[in-house]
């Protein structure tokens, strides 16, 4: 039975209780930071959840509500009210005492007051986070219709009171009985996104693109969900009208967000997404940070190996395609674009059926190999040499770095034809120029080693050249963490890729090999050189 929603107030009772809810609101934290003793003893006696037992016991819940309700008009109530009950119902014996209170917070969700409204945002929260019956819980949301409320709030409601609400919404999906309220087996959903959205605003429809994502990755279930109910085409629509930038620019960053899901892109891939980014991509009108972020999404879609699977191959060539139109541009009107643009490269080619695919079915990977070796501005070279690293497999378990016959001879003559073509004609100088460069360029450029070495045809070019070794050997080449691990790394993957070679019997070689082993046997961080003690320096002291 739900208790009294309001209690009358003894005169000069309002006073004493606002004195005291403001002090107890003032605390910083959550109830369990409250101090064991305050200059308000007899209300903070004790800490944590006994000193919110106690607060109540004074003023209980029907009278501050009761104060609410009868003072809204005073501004100074609302606030220290509002304040002092976030405070109790963020501890868990005043989380406890939500149940009872679902038509206190219906009607919080209901009223114009902004700190009324996002004081039952929180308690929703609080009631889902801390209950310990999850499904009594649920039942409080669905008994008083809460859910459709705060899509309300969601959409109407300040950045903060939006941003509560997602939290909200997401932990009801993340409980099975409160997933089944949002998306029910009928299909007969409480709230009708797709209608919503078209009667909103271009800011409600983007938060409703948010709670989309959020909820997509709470489960399978609700991932089907969104599916089945047709949710996906929301993207579909605000991708597909490109004529407020901002707006589309906020619709890609949350689908770039989305798709960082391990199962999204099976899901997204069997809508017409993917052709869209590829019409963003080659849209001349489009910014060049929506067409960037456009294709980082495409990579990032295709780089799973089930993507391949699913995906019609046609539709990944016309990306490949729209993504050579980029690299062909001159770099100095679209550095970002072309840095994005290798990226993409590089996480499609993250897989092995991606790697083979762009090997095999265009000649954009051209571009990474062409880039990773040439000077035409930084950004480029560290893009591309990432994307390189990916591409040879350096991501990849160590039974799938290799490719097939077809796509192993493709990389192979694209290096050295870029070689060729260069002042250093060998691809052991081309790798040694890389390491000769600033500390992050040489971290990429080991990436490149550690994932071309396990190919026959490079450890040869490596191991011929001292150089190379020397730098891989050296501890005391790099000076941070990163640079040491991706130094030692490379290091044990041509340690590694020797030990399986016929040119580990090579005597040539004898001498490389030991230096190899005392290098990996020493690890990433241990340095040979001596540490000089600090020494006092003694001078004779200047007479004036």
């Amino acid at each position: 039975m739900e208790p009294a929603a309001t209690a009358a107030l003894a005169p000069g009772e309002l006073d004493a209780m606002l004195r005291a809810a403001a002090d107890f609101a003032s605390y910083p934290g959550n109830p369990s930071s409250f101090p064991p003793v305050c200059m308000f003893k007899t209300i903070l006696g004790v800490h944590g959840e006994e000193a919110v037992k106690q607060f109540l016991e004074q003023f209980p819940l029907p009278k501050l509500i009761g104060a609410l309700q009868s003072e809204s008009d005073v501004p100074e109530v609302e606030e220290t009210v509002t304040e002092c009950l976030d405070k109790v119902f963020s501890s868990r014996y005043g989380a406890s005492l939500l149940p009872g209170y679902g038509a206190f917070i219906q009607a919080g969700l209901l009223t114009y007051s902004k700190n009324i409204r996002k004081l039952a945002c929180k308690a929703v929260c609080n009631l889902l986070n801390k209950a310990e019956d999850s499904s009594a819980a649920v039942e409080t949301v669905v008994q008083h219709n809460l859910y459709p409320l705060l899509v309300d709030c969601l959409i109407e409601g300040d950045e903060e009171t939006s941003a509560i609400v997602l939290d909200a919404i997401k932990r009801l999906a993340e409980i099975p009985k409160g997933s089944e309220t949002i998306f029910p087996s009928d299909g007969q959903s409480p709230v009708q996104f797709d209608k919503v959205a078209a009667q909103s605003s271009s800011m409600a429809r983007i938060r409703i693109l948010s709670l989309i994502a959020k909820l997509f990755t709470v489960s399978s279930y609700t991932a089907t969900a969104i599916r089945d109910s047709n949710l996906l085409s929301l993207f579909e629509d605000e991708i597909r009208d490109r004529k407020d930038m901002l707006k589309t620019l906020s619709a890609l960053e949350i689908l770039y967000e989305l798709v960082e899901h391990p199962h999204s892109n099976i899901f997204l891939l069997k809508t017409n997404l993917l052709q869209l980014i590829i019409d963003v991509i080659n849209d001349s009108s489009a910014d060049s940070i929506i067409r960037s972020r456009a294709a980082l999404i495409s990579g990032r879609l295709l780089s799973s190996a089930d993507a391949f699977t699913v995906i019609d191959h046609s539709c990944v060539t016309n990306l490949l395609l729209a993504i050579d139109k980029i690299l062909k541009m001159e770099e100095s009107h679209n550095a970002d674009e072309i840095e994005s643009a290798l990226e993409t490269l590089g996480l499609i080619g993250t897989t092995t059926q991606g790697a083979h695919f762009l090997f095999t079915s265009s000649n954009v990977v051209r571009h990474v190999v062409e880039s990773s070796f040439g000077r035409q501005g930084r950004g480029r070279q560290l893009a591309a040499l990432h994307a390189f690293g990916s591409i040879c497999g350096v991501d990849r378990q160590e039974d799938q770095m290799k490719l097939d016959g077809q796509a192993e001879e493709c990389l192979k003559r694209l290096v050295y034809t870029t070689a060729a073509n260069s002042p250093k004609l060998r691809p052991s100088a081309l790798l040694l120029s890389i390491l000769q460069q600033d500390p992050d360029i040489r971290i990429a450029g080991y990436r490149v080693i550690s994932g071309l070495v396990v190919r026959d045809w490079c450890l040869r070019e490596v191991c011929s050249n001292s150089e190379i070794i020397r730098f891989v050997t050296d501890p005391t080449v790099e000076t941070t963490k990163l640079g040491m691990e991706a130094r030692y790394n490379c290091c044990v993957a041509i340690n590694k890729a020797l030990s399986s070679s016929h040119l580990l019997h090579e005597a040539s070689l004898s001498e490389l090999i030991g230096k190899l082993n005392d290098a990996v046997k020493r690890g990433p961080y241990l340095s040979e050189r001596k540490r000089k003690e600090a020494m006092p320096v003694v001078d004779t002291a200047e007479r004036f």
